[in-house]
């Protein structure tokens, strides 16, 4: 949306200027005579003047204080615009101080929040903006953001756990390279040159490990480019649908990791749905707002396939239960909640209880990862060092003989 300039007089005479972000020039001049203020000179601000980028660093924690706050605001009976000024003016971001100065500008000129909200798509997300269109619609706009702030934070939460478990056996992956490679650089010459000199007959084992150092002191950049371009090509095999639907198929039956997986998946679909029943966003919206933050293309095609039976007149469940990815439990909870007419309610029993079935599988993951790595890495690091010390045996042997 382009960025413009303006300088106007006011009623007592001053020279006013300022500038804001809009869609036309006559939006500008709205607000401006909405003010009681004549415009002298309006002009649009070149590309790359404007807010650009700058929201990359708004934070998710920002965005829930900031929530919590306007919650707080519009249950004090503050009104919307006087709130708007005021978390601008006290926000410490100053990237969120311009977006939340611009969404002001917005409703001053007589869009809804939510429209307002929408135009910052990389600071607000779909299922923001959509709830607070719910709130303005039901007059209940500081539930809602008390609720969105308590789900950003549990949703937040769930993100943490699942990076917490993949911490370890990184760092663990990432020292076994390290340790290979050092070997196969500096240590592996060394024998190398010793048996040379010896004339002794190589056993295979050594023999692979010599080519290995050879090959990574001759050609690292080949290893180095090839593992580039592979990761190059997996990220944009991932994003077409194809792609994206079999490796997180894959995901999900991995042993150990699969769970893991699959139990945030659930977590994840049935808070942000519950959240979003609860709100008074219309179901139809709600799942396809959840399907697109689903973070797993089997659960997005299996809550799309029951948008598609909910719009045919049929239940959720049933297509839920199709996809294989939903356990019987959750399957049965959610159609008791249909027939009860308590789904959303439902769909937040369900979520509190896979939180907690995430904490477990994370618990369980680390407590295997540990030995797996330890010994994956003692594998690779002494079957290396034993390669290397067999002619040596044999040349230990033949001295005895």
């Amino acid at each position: 949306m382009p960025t413009f300039t303006y300088s106007a007089r006011t009623t007592t005479g001053d020279l006013q200027a300022g500038e804001m972000q809009v869609k036309s020039r006559d939006e500008v001049v709205g607000y401006l005579r909405r003010q009681r203020m004549v415009p002298i000179k309006i002009e649009q601000k070149k590309q790359g003047g404007g807010l650009g980028g700058l929201t990359r660093g708004i934070t998710n924690r920002e965005i829930v204080v900031f929530t919590r706050q306007f919650a707080t605001m519009i249950n004090s009976g503050l009104p919307l615009v006087q709130s708007l000024d005021i978390l601008s003016k006290q926000s410490e971001n100053p990237t969120l101080k311009k977006v939340v100065e611009q969404i002001q500008y917005d409703v001053e000129a007589g869009h809804t929040l939510a429209d307002a909200m929408r135009q910052h798509p990389k600071t607000f997300s779909d299922l923001f903006v959509n709830m607070v269109a719910a709130g303005e619609a039901g007059g209940i706009l500081d539930t809602i953001l008390l609720r969105l702030a308590v789900f950003m934070e549990k949703a937040d939460a769930l993100r943490r756990k699942i990076k917490g478990a993949m911490v370890y056996p990184s760092v663990v992956l990432g020292v076994a390279v390290g340790a290979v490679s050092i070997l196969l650089i500096f240590v592996i010459p060394t024998f190398q040159n010793m048996f040379e000199q010896a004339g002794v007959a190589l056993p295979g084992p050594t023999q692979l490990v010599i080519t290995m150092s050879e090959f990574l002191q001759a050609r690292w950049y080949v290893l180095v480019a090839g593992g580039i371009l592979g990761a190059i090509a997996l990220q944009r095999y991932y994003k077409t649908p194809q792609g994206q639907l079999l490796i997180d198929r894959i995901l999900l039956r991995m042993p150990i990791l699969g769970p893991l997986q699959r139990k945030a998946a659930i977590a994840r679909f049935t808070r942000t749905l519950g959240t979003l029943v609860s709100s008074g966003v219309a179901i139809l919206d709600g799942l396809e707002i959840t399907a697109k933050t689903s973070g797993n293309r089997v659960v997005h095609d299996a809550v799309m396939e029951s948008r598609a039976s909910i719009a045919g007149g049929d239940t959720i469940s049933e297509p839920l239960k199709k996809s294989g990815v939903f356990p019987p439990m959750v399957v049965q909870m959610i159609n008791v909640g249909e027939q009860t007419g308590g789904l959303d309610e439902m769909l937040s029993k369900i979520a509190d209880f896979y939180d907690e079935e995430v904490d477990a599988a994370v618990q369980v993951l680390v407590s295997a990862l540990e030995p797996i790595m330890i010994v994956f890495l003692g594998v690779i690091v002494g079957g290396m060092i034993v390669a290397m010390y067999l002619p040596i045996f044999d040349m230990i042997n033949a001295v005895g003989r």
